[in-house]
C-alpha cells in the first residue's frame, strides 16, 4: 500500500477529514470544462540579469553617433559593424549591436519595438533635478537585489509582490484563470500578488512527485497525491499547507499534461537554457490557449550581465556572446508564434536590472548605471520604432544624472509606464491602474503607446 508517508517522509501527524474520490483532483485539471476561446493574452518577461548594457543595444547612427563614440570609447563599436534599422525614430537612424543581427528582419515586418530610456521611476526627474535633490528617486538605484525587486514591481512601502501579479488579480473575474502567474525559476518577485499564488513550470512540468508520475492520473501512486491534496483540516496552519499542497498539485498536473498534448516547434531556437525555455513556452502556449485559459505572465530570468570586465570579446559571459545566444532564441520564440497563429496574442518583454555608465569602467566593462533600453516583441506591438525619449549620449549631458560625469542616464520613461501599458493589453481596467502601480499617481501619462488598441 502506498502511504503518505512513504510518498513525502513522516510529518507530524494530520487529523484529516474526509478524501476525495478516484477522479479528484488529477480528474478535474484534465477536463478542466473551461471552453476553448480567441481571447487568449499571454506576456511572457524576460530579465537579463545582472545589468544589461542598453548603450551598445540600440546604437544611433545619425550624428549622435560621434557622442556615443567619444563616450563610450573602448566599447564602442564601428558605425558599419552595427546591425542597421530601417528607417527612423525618435529623431534618429539607429543600428544595433552586431550580435542581434537576427532582430532587424522582425522589426523591419513591425512586430519588434524599443523603450529608449525605460527605468524606476517615483516621479519625473531630469539630471538637473536629481543632481539638484529636487526629485525624490528609487532607493538604493545601483543595488542589483534592490533594483530587481523595484523593476518588477516592489514600491517604497512594504509591499513585496510585483506589478503582473497585483494587475493579475485585478482583471475583470472573466479574464482570471488558474496557472496565471507563472515563473520558471526560483525568482517570482515580478508574479507575485497579494493574496495568489505563483505557479512553478519546470522542464518536464514538475511530472514526478516522488514515486507518483503525474502523466498517469489512474496510477496508485498518483491517486494516493490527489486525495492528500484535497484533505481539510481544522487547524489554520495545516489547512494553508494543505491549500499550497493542493495548488501546485493541480499546477503540475495542468503543465504534464499540456507538455503530453504539446507539439515541439520546429522553429530554430539554438541551444542552451534560453533556448530550451523559450522553446518550452512556444510549445506550451498552444495547450494553455486551446484549454481556455484567458491571462498569463510567464516570467523567464537569464544571463549573466554584470558586465564589470570583458564586455566585449567572445568569451561564454561577454555581452557580446550571450546576445548572440539571445537573439536566436527570440527569433525562434517569434517565428514559432508565428507559425502556430499565436503572434497576437504572446507579447515578449526584455527588461534587465539597470543600464549601464557610457564611459567605460577600468576592466573593459562598465559600472551599474539607471536608464536603460528595453525591447518588446509580438504581433500586438506598434513595432518598427522606437518609443519614448532618446537620450543625449555625451557625459556630462543634460540627461547625465551621475555628478562625476560618468553618464548614468536618468530615465525618461518609467518602468511602471511599460509595466502598466502591458497590463492594459492584458485587460488591467483603466480605474485600477494605480492599484497596480501606485506610484504613477505622480505621472499625467499612465502609459505609452507601444502596444496596439
Amino acid at each position: 500500500m502506498i502511504t503518505r508517508r512513504k510518498l513525502l517522509g513522516a510529518g507530524g501527524a494530520a487529523s484529516a477529514a474526509g478524501l476525495a474520490g478516484a477522479a479528484g483532483l488529477l480528474g478535474s485539471v484534465a477536463t478542466s470544462g473551461l471552453a476553448a476561446s480567441t481571447d487568449y493574452r499571454a506576456l511572457v518577461v524576460l530579465f537579463l540579469n545582472g545589468g544589461n548594457d542598453g548603450n551598445n543595444l540600440l546604437v544611433p547612427t545619425d550624428g549622435a553617433f560621434t557622442d556615443y563614440q567619444a563616450s563610450r570609447s573602448t566599447l564602442a563599436f564601428s558605425k558599419a559593424s552595427l546591425a542597421s534599422l530601417p528607417g527612423t525614430a525618435a529623431g534618429h537612424s539607429f543600428g544595433l549591436h552586431p550580435s542581434l543581427a537576427p532582430l532587424v528582419p522582425i522589426y523591419s515586418q513591425q512586430r519588434l519595438a524599443f523603450i529608449a530610456n525605460v527605468g524606476p521611476l517615483i516621479e519625473p526627474a531630469t539630471a538637473a533635478q536629481v543632481l539638484a535633490n529636487a526629485v525624490d528617486v528609487p532607493p538604493f538605484l545601483f543595488s542589483h537585489s534592490d533594483q530587481v525587486a523595484i523593476q518588477q514591481g516592489w514600491t517604497v512601502t512594504d509591499d513585496m509582490s510585483g506589478w503582473a501579479g497585483r494587475g493579475l488579480e485585478l482583471l475583470p473575474s472573466g479574464l482570471r484563470n488558474p496557472a496565471a502567474a507563472v515563473t520558471m525559476s526560483n525568482n517570482r518577485t515580478l508574479v507575485l500578488g497579494k493574496h495568489s499564488s505563483v505557479s512553478f513550470l519546470s522542464r518536464d512540468g514538475s511530472r514526478w512527485w516522488g514515486a507518483a508520475d503525474l502523466s498517469q492520473p489512474g496510477s496508485e501512486t498518483a491517486q494516493a497525491i490527489n486525495r492528500m491534496a484535497q484533505w481539510q483540516f481544522g487547524n489554520v496552519y495545516e489547512a494553508e499547507y494543505a491549500r499550497t499542497f493542493g495548488s501546485a498539485v493541480a499546477d503540475s498536473t495542468r503543465f504534464t499534461q499540456a507538455i503530453l498534448k504539446a507539439t515541439p516547434p520546429t522553429a530554430d531556437f539554438g541551444s542552451g537554457d534560453l533556448a530550451d525555455r523559450l522553446r518550452q513556452l512556444a510549445m506550451l502556449l498552444p495547450m494553455f490557449k486551446s484549454d481556455g485559459l484567458k491571462r498569463q505572465v510567464f516570467l523567464v530570468d537569464w544571463g549573466s550581465f554584470d558586465t564589470h570586465t570583458n564586455q566585449r570579446g567572445t568569451t561564454a559571459q561577454s555581452q557580446d556572446t550571450q546576445f548572440g545566444v539571445a537573439a536566436k532564441a527570440i527569433a525562434g520564440f517569434d517565428t514559432a508564434m508565428q507559425s502556430s497563429g499565436m503572434s497576437s496574442n504572446v507579447t515578449l518583454l526584455v527588461m534587465s536590472d539597470f543600464g549601464r555608465t557610457l564611459r567605460p569602467g577600468s576592466g573593459g566593462g562598465s559600472e551599474h548605471a539607471w536608464g536603460n533600453h528595453w525591447l518588446a516583441l509580438g504581433g500586438a506591438v506598434n513595432g518598427g520604432t522606437v518609443h519614448g525619449v532618446f537620450p543625449d549620449l555625451r557625459l556630462g549631458g543634460p540627461d547625465d544624472g551621475d555628478r562625476g560625469r560618468n553618464g548614468r542616464l536618468v530615465p525618461s520613461t518609467a518602468s511602471d509606464q511599460v509595466g502598466a501599458s502591458m497590463m492594459q493589453w492584458l485587460g488591467l481596467p483603466d480605474n485600477l491602474q494605480l492599484e497596480a502601480f501606485p506610484n504613477l499617481v505622480n505621472f499625467n501619462q499612465k502609459t505609452t503607446p507601444l502596444m496596439k488598441a
